[in-house]
């Protein structure tokens, strides 16, 4: 038997900077992580999944996540999403999807233009097949995770939030208004419910210490 561990690829770009936070995180779940460089492809079958981590790629000129979006990794993450394989954006990673048109929405400025850096609470709307689905043992939706962010209202008009909430696409709330999203919408699931985003950080929250241990919800026990 094969003691190779299964991998999860880190997507990294100029202005990243949640990437070791993310890859540590894989790495205590008992996954092997490999960088992938945004001036670089990949062969979609050598990962279980992709993570695109927070930060604030090419410093957010232009709008978040927009230039990061148009780079060469990305053409090989949607491929990989195209094979119904699980992509997770955080915080950045979220615009970065959204910008590349793999999820529905945006995310725009914050309400009264405030830049929002607390822990809040958050309730699991979409149990998913892949990324949180270990919330099933733990006899609770409402988790603790933090934020942090200036540009995280999610934003959609009246028929993309209809057809989101139609077809079960809406998979984290916040409980309350945090940053004025529409619906408070705080994370969103793609129509095959493959790819995912959400704007806390659950690479921030493993240890008691840190607020919330909730974090390790979102990755599969290896080998599950």
């Amino acid at each position: 038997m094969s003691n190779r561990k299964t991998k999860i690829g880190v997507a990294r770009f100029w202005g990243t900077n949640c990437d070791y936070d993310v890859k540590k995180w894989v790495e205590l779940a008992g996954y092997e992580a490999d960088f992938l460089w945004f001036q670089d492809q990949f062969n979609i079958n050598d990962y279980e999944s992709i993570i695109i981590p927070g930060g604030f790629s090419y410093g957010d000129y232009l709008r978040c996540g927009a230039l990061a979006a148009r780079s060469p990794v990305m053409k090989s993450v949607r491929e990989f999403a195209e094979k119904g394989k699980p992509v997770l954006g955080i915080c950045n990673g979220f615009q970065i999807l959204c910008e590349a048109g793999l999820l529905p929405g945006a995310l725009v400025r914050n309400e009264k233009q405030k830049f929002q850096d607390r822990i809040i609470d958050l309730e699991v709307k979409n149990i998913s097949s892949y990324f949180f689905r270990t919330s099933a043992n733990t006899g609770s939706t409402q988790i603790k995770l933090p934020i942090a962010h200036g540009e995280g209202r999610f934003y959609g008009s009246a028929d993309d939030l209809k057809k989101i909430q139609d077809n079960n696409q809406v998979w984290m709330k916040y409980t309350g208004n945090v940053n004025g999203s529409l619906n408070e919408i705080a994370g969103v699931k793609s129509l095959k419910h493959n790819v995912f985003g959400l704007m806390p950080h659950p690479e921030r929250a493993l240890y008691s210490w840190m607020g919330s241990g909730d974090g390790f919800l979102f990755l599969p026990e290896v080998g599950a």
